[in-house]
Order: C-alpha cells, then structure tokens, then sequence
C-alpha cells in the first residue's frame, strides 16, 4: 500500500525587477545565484516559476547552481490577487484605504486570481503520495507568497495582505501527514549580503 510522506515547500520571490518588470537588474540577477548557492545542499525534485520574466529568469539563475534539478513554468505560481475580501472582513480603520490599493490592479489578476490560487494549493501544498518526502521551490510573487503562508497559518482568507516577501528571501513550510502545515522558516534572507536586502521596499521595513 502507498502511504503518504511529507512536503517541504520552499517558496522564494523573485529577484529585484527593473523598472518596467521586464526583467532582472544586476542585483535582482546576483540575489538569485546566492539564492541558488544556499540551496545546493537541498534535495531538491523541482523548481517552479510563474510566467513572468522576472520570476522565470530568476529560477534558471537559482537552476544553474544546482545539479540537474528540472526548472518547470507553473501559471499558478504567477503574480495575481489571491483573494478579493469584502468590506466587512478588513479592520475598518483601513478598509477603503486597502480596497483602494486592490482595484488598481489590473481586472484580469483581480478576477482569475482566486482560481489560480487554489491550484497553487492544490499543487504545492499538502503532503505527498509516495514514502519519500519530497522537496520543491517555488519561485512565485510577493501576493501568493502571502497567500500560501496565511493559508498555512489557517488565519483568515484577507489576512495575506501585509505579509511582505523580499527579493530572493526564504520561506520553507512543512506538510506532513496527520499534522498540522509548520512554518519552519519565513522571508529569511541570511544568504544575502546587506545591501541586496529588502530591495524595493521602503527603509521603514528594512530589518
């Protein structure tokens, strides 16, 4: 009989953009190779990214430090509104301020959103078939980020705005079977040299 093993889930966002998103700047591409060089010692089965540049060419850079792990495209892993909350649920203090903040979005990220995030559950969280646990790295986005962590969390489905992500930092969470998702590690980025820490954020959140 097949039993179940556990997931190590290592979700990272990708590294610095430049301007117009079309890319990685030379920080952004620097942040990913030491992103990569951490991981070498991980037993790593896959590497997924989104559809965006900046996501796919940060994992080829994390890819290329490794030793034949394959680098996959996943559209769940892209950039989009997770979930869209009402009114009601937000603290009312910045209710209108948030709602303001989330229909400047572009309609597509706002209503295809949802579906995407529940196949991102679907397909990287949980534990896995088989009697070996299984290691993977998603290279995703500041929101679904949020979003898989809440979810782990059990917190409220709104509750992933306001949880930041840096550029290339860490975050592993652990499924295994009969227990509840642990958060083993978040936005950890003690592979990084101070200076490409916190990239794009403003200093009030630097740490």
């Amino acid at each position: 009989m097949t039993g179940t093993a556990a997931r190590y889930l290592y979700l990272t966002r990708h590294g610095e953009a430049t301007p117009d998103e079309s890319g990685l700047t030379e920080a952004g591409r620097r942040q990913a190779v030491l992103l990569g060089e951490r991981l070498r010692g991980v037993p790593l089965a896959a590497v997924h990214h989104g559809p965006l540049a900046r996501a796919e060419q940060t994992a080829r850079l994390v890819g290329e430090q490794l030793d034949g792990v394959p680098v996959r495209r996943s559209e769940a892993a892209g950039d989009y509104i997770p979930y869209m909350p009402l009114r009601d649920e937000l603290p009312p203090e910045t209710a209108d301020a948030t709602l303001r903040f989330l229909a400047g979005f572009p309609a597509g990220e706002r209503e295809q959103g949802p579906a995407l995030a529940a196949a991102a559950v679907a397909e990287f969280t949980g534990p896995v078939v088989g009697d070996e646990p299984r290691h993977e790295l998603v290279v995703t986005h500041n929101f679904l980020t949020g979003w898989l962590v809440r979810a782990a969390l059990g917190a409220p489905p709104w509750r992933w705005l306001g949880i930041n992500h840096a550029n290339a930092a860490l975050t592993v969470i652990r499924y295994a079977p009969g227990r509840p998702p642990a958060l083993l590690l978040f936005n950890d980025t003690g592979h990084l040299p101070t200076e490409l820490r916190w990239t794009g954020f403003p200093p009030e959140l630097h740490v």
